[in-house]
């Protein structure tokens, strides 16, 4: 397949088109549950799937929520509702109600698939408090005061967990769809078009209300495209997916990368460093998706010199900045001499730029690569708008066809974050140096500047994650009278060791500018993050101007 190709097919015929080519090819592994599929069996269930929403009243243009970890079901409605043009929106496995209200009703959902719940959450304790008419509805036909547009709920056992009232099982949707043939499945599919929106795919809301990014067959398909084409991933490969498919980082590198492929998808349901270690040694994965937490984790879990991983080549770390060290170490000890680093945003499908396997390791641990085949971008002043040379850092902005349609219902957020020029302002400082190389160097709303100069956390952080005792470290800036902001890190340490604030400031003096050196340090055993790591810098800045005192300067300075 050519990149022309895939910004030109929808998700449905792909589907189509893999069974036909790659029919005998294992598509879907999920090692805890035996369960496997090769690409015929597996587009037969996702038909079956697609019959049922279409039998249930699902068109094209409805949209069908999915709130689930990486269960089956999940790769089934992702697949299965796009056959149909239906829309699927991504809902966060952390939820809570007030969340899950807000997205419900923001997205005008139709149909809303679940589980039984995630951890300590009990999804259906959740929406039967959200719609009190659900236990006496009859399945299918709810009327809900709160949720007008919202007629279906369909629950996804695990085992013999029965069907809630008000709700239909996934086996019931499966056996409606029986009724429907091939050939009305297939002139539902025809009316499908590459520039439909697919998925609406909501920001991690790492900072106020997540915002629903409108995502194309075009834009998902051809960004998926794009980066597994950088991984040089092959219907041999085999991934394992331990990144949550409700991002884009599962939906659309991991599961539309896969199918672009007609690679072996080897998911784990919900993170676990010992799953992916476990899957990786049994399936002889050449290919490991992760945000840096979860490398972390793995390459410090006490059983991990226990597994096999020589069978690792490739994979992509990203989500979140990728430490040098880390980079470095995923190479010596898991055998990912070819590993990546993708950047980009949900707007942007995700990723826009991206290291390739050939790239000399330096390039590989110190950027985030080179931009993709096909995309503009350019770094620009913050303030004035002007473009900047090699060398300079600003606002990363990209343009091209991986920028989304637009925020849904929010057409002033989208004049905000895409300009007239179809520019996506990407809200990331970044440098481009002569050869084309990216490398990120913070957030704008989270650059520090004290007493006049400005500060990029990454810096700090790259610099603080050589100390022999840190594991990870993040920096913030907390307000102060004197200089508007003074630098603080929030430290964990490795296992077995113990540190003091004045030991770590001894080890940054003459290494990096006084004015750099943390004032505070706090030492933790985690960082507040969103689900897909993505470390919450805002929450941490919270807690520390309680914890420090320092709500009256935080009121001067932002008043």
């Amino acid at each position: 397949m050519k990149l022309q190709d895939a910004l030109s097919i929808t998700i449905g015929d792909l589907i189509d088109r893999q069974a036909r080519d790659y029919g005998d090819n294992e598509a879907v592994v999920y090692v805890d549950r035996g369960l496997r599929l090769n690409y015929r069996q597996y587009r037969d269930i996702i038909n079956r799937a697609a019959k049922g929403f279409w039998r249930l009243g699902v068109r094209k243009g409805d949209h069908v929520a999915i709130w689930a970890t990486n269960y089956p079901e999940w790769l089934f409605t992702q697949m299965g509702t796009a056959k149909i043009g239906a829309v699927l929106v991504t809902v966060n496995p952390s939820y809570r109600a007030s969340e899950l209200e807000y997205l419900l009703r923001q997205s005008d959902t139709m149909t809303l698939v679940l589980i039984k719940g995630y951890r300590d959450a009990d999804y259906v304790a959740m929406v039967n408090e959200l719609i009190p008419e659900l236990a006496a509805s009859k399945p299918g036909e709810l009327s809900s005061a709160r949720f007008p547009r919202l007629k279906n709920l369909i629950f996804v056992p695990k085992g013999d967990e029965p069907t809630p009232p008000g709700m239909l099982s996934w086996q019931e949707l499966l056996a409606m769809g029986d009724a429907i043939s091939d050939t009305e499945l297939q002139a539902a599919q025809a009316l499908t078009d590459p520039e439909d929106v697919i998925n609406i795919q909501y920001t991690s809301g790492t900072t106020g209300y997540p915002k629903g990014a409108m995502l194309t067959h075009r834009n998902i398909i051809g960004d998926a495209y794009l980066v597994t084409a950088c991984l040089k991933l092959t219907d041999r490969d085999r991934l394992c997916a331990p990144v949550p498919f409700y991002h884009c980082f599962g939906c659309v590198m991991a599961n539309l990368g896969c199918l672009i492929c007609g690679s072996t998808l080897v998911p784990i349901e919900s993170f676990d460093a010992k799953q992916v270690l476990e899957a990786i040694h049994q399936e002889r994965c050449t290919a490991l998706y992760g945000v840096p937490t979860m490398f972390i984790a793995e390459m410090n879990h006490p059983d991990f010199a226990r597994y096999d991983l020589s069978s690792l080549r490739t994979g992509i770390m990203a989500g979140s900045p990728c430490p040098i060290e880390l980079m470095r170490a995923a190479v010596d000890k898991m055998h990912l001499h070819e590993i990546t680093i993708a950047y980009g945003q949900t707007e942007t499908s995700p990723v826009s730029t991206q290291t390739r396997t050939d790239d000399p390791l330096e390039r590989r641990v110190t950027t985030v690569g080179r931009l993709l085949p096909g995309l503009e971008a350019k770094i620009v002043d913050p303030v004035t708008g002007e473009t900047l040379p090699p060398g300079k850092p600003g606002e990363y902005c990209v343009r091209g066809f991986v920028v989304m349609k637009g925020y849904y219902n929010k057409p002033e957020e989208t004049a905000k974050t895409i300009d007239a020029d179809g520019w996506l302002h990407s809200g990331d400082l970044a440098i481009m140096d002569e050869d084309g190389y990216f490398n990120i160097v913070g957030r704008i709303k989270d650059m520090i500047i004290r007493g006049g100069e400005n500060i990029y956390p990454r810096e700090i952080e790259e610099f603080l994650f050589t100390h022999p005792k840190i594991a990870d470290a993040q920096v913030i800036g907390v307000p102060s009278e004197k200089y508007g902001e003074e630098v603080m890190a929030w430290i964990k340490l490795k296992d077995g060791v113990t540190a003091t604030e004045e030991e770590i400031r001894e080890f940054c003096k003459g290494k990096i500018a006084d004015f750099k050196i943390p004032k505070y340090i706090k030492f933790v055993d985690s960082f507040p993050m969103t689900i897909t790591g993505k470390i919450q810098k805002f929450k941490m800045r919270e807690i520390s101007i309680k914890e420090l005192g320092l709500e009256q300067v935080a009121a001067i300075k932002t008043a």
